[in-house]
């Protein structure tokens, strides 16, 4: 599904060099294809927000190339800019009149800096709701990530996110417990996702408000859930859509401020990321960062390249299957109308038909609350009458 360059946004052109397929306007308009229109309302702050646009758009162009997809960014007041962020804004982002007029068949929604200890004191919360609501009366399916799946929960099930006391950070393995469905029905059963949060919705309140859960850790907790409806709404607290190299630009930044004197304690490193003989190398920095802002010597550089060639990305292929799947499920639902979410004989309370079947498996979900471990196979049919052969 390839993207569509319908304006001079500077990321098709960095996704092209990097040798993704980036259609012309003209050369679309000899396909005889049906085209797609994805938002990407991007609340992330100046220093990442180009990054995120290309984290996203990158994984929609790397879909199955039957769409054309046409990519809208834009967002949302409430959010401090610098001078020339809001420029790169005013110059290549859309309104979001323009995009409720218009209308999208799917919705990325990107997570935030926060300055407030609850999501509801955020000079951005007012506008992000207005955006919630016309999405679920208009959106075939939005996609949260990470502080948007907290602020939805909370704005639409009365759920806030709990304080973990330290931040989730690092690429965590993760398994699908909900084979059946769509999303994950064709992907690995296990894999990797990166996250780097201080908050979490665990997953009993997920399903006490009849959230879904599909992916999770035993370390890191639910990456993957969808709404009741089982599509309307996709819930990461992961970060899929990251780049190879983003965690290490975060425990950068975690490292410059700790210098700065903006933070008392060294940042730890994120877990799973780096390999030994890496983090053996980069405590030894951290030693050196120490002794330059004990003593005032110069800040020690720590050059990207030298690091990124020994980065492993064990995630980005499970995130293109996924994000294939979720834009091929909407492909089938919505309607040629894009300021319509669904085609009419669709059912908006369970547009994939799946409700009745999924909830099939509700009586495992069932026995592993009562303290049944009902996601652990039961090899005791092995264990007895072994024979001779058996010690």
């Amino acid at each position: 599904m390839p993207l569509v360059a319908h304006n001079d946004l500077p990321t098709f052109k960095r996704l092209s060099d990097e040798g993704q397929e980036v259609l012309s306007v003209e050369r679309a308009r000899h396909q005889d294809i049906r085209e797609m229109h994805i938002g990407l309302l991007n609340m992330m702050p100046d220093a990442a927000l180009e990054a995120t646009e290309r984290q996203f758009y990158r994984l929609v162009g790397a879909a199955n190339p039957i769409v054309q997809f046409h990519m809208h960014p834009f967002t949302i007041e409430g959010l401090t800019r610098s001078g020339e962020a809001q420029a790169h804004i005013d110059r290549y982002y859309e309104s979001f009149d323009k995009i409720r007029d218009e209308g999208l068949d799917g919705l990325i929604i990107s997570g935030a800096n926060v300055t407030h200890a609850r999501l509801q004191q955020e000079p951005f919360w007012q506008p992000l709701t207005e955006v919630f609501d016309w999405a679920r009366q208009h959106v075939s399916s939005t996609l949260c990530s990470c502080l948007a799946t907290h602020a939805l929960i909370q704005y639409g099930y009365g759920i806030e996110r709990t304080p973990l006391g330290f931040k989730r950070w690092g690429v965590y393995p993760h398994r699908v417990v909900e084979p059946i469905h769509p999303l994950v029905a064709t992907i690995n059963t296990r894999f990797d996702v990166p996250h780097s949060r201080f908050n979490e919705i665990f997953r009993g309140d997920m399903e006490r408000a009849g959230l879904r859960v599909l992916v999770e850790s035993e370390e890191a907790g639910v990456h993957l859930a969808v709404s009741e409806d089982l599509m309307r709404v996709v819930f990461f607290q992961g970060h899929p859509e990251y780049d190879t190299i983003s965690l290490f630009k975060e425990y950068k930044r975690e490292v410059t401020r700790y210098f700065a004197g903006a933070r008392d304690d060294f940042p730890p490193l994120p877990e799973h990321y780096f390999s030994l003989d890496l983090e053996d190398c980069l405590n030894q920095y951290g030693q050196k960062v120490r002794q330059a802002r004990r003593e005032g010597l110069p800040f020690p550089e720590l050059p990207e390249e030298q690091v990124a060639i020994h980065l492993d990305n064990t995630w980005r292929d499970t995130a293109k299957a996924v994000f294939n799947n979720w834009l091929g499920l909407i492909y089938q639902v919505t309607d040629q109308d894009r300021r319509k979410p669904l085609m009419g004989h669709v059912n908006p309370h369970d547009p994939l038909g799946l409700v009745g079947k999924l909830s099939q498996t509700d009586l495992g979900r069932a026995g592993r609350d009562e303290g049944v471990a009902a996601d652990e196979p039961d090899f005791s049919c092995i264990l007895v009458d072994r024979g001779p052969g058996f010690s």
